[in-house]
């Protein structure tokens, strides 16, 4: 609609870039959100040092 509608081009990429971090958002809450319940769910209760790799992994997803 802003294309159509002859919006300037900076107003069209600032929508553009807000749109994409949105999704981008929505993604690692999605992933986040998984991990934290069905992984939890399906791996259980475990001893503190076999749940280290886990947590790793856990928290390595928040870079995706």
């Amino acid at each position: 609609a802003m294309i159509e509608s002859g919006r300037p081009c900076l107003d069209i990429a600032q929508q553009l870039h807000a749109v994409e971090k949105a999704i981008a958002q929505a993604k690692r809450t999605l992933i986040q959100d998984h991990l934290d319940h069905c992984l939890e769910e399906t791996v259980g209760a475990l001893p503190r040092e076999q749940r280290q790799s886990i947590d790793e992994f856990k928290s390595i997803t928040k870079y995706l």
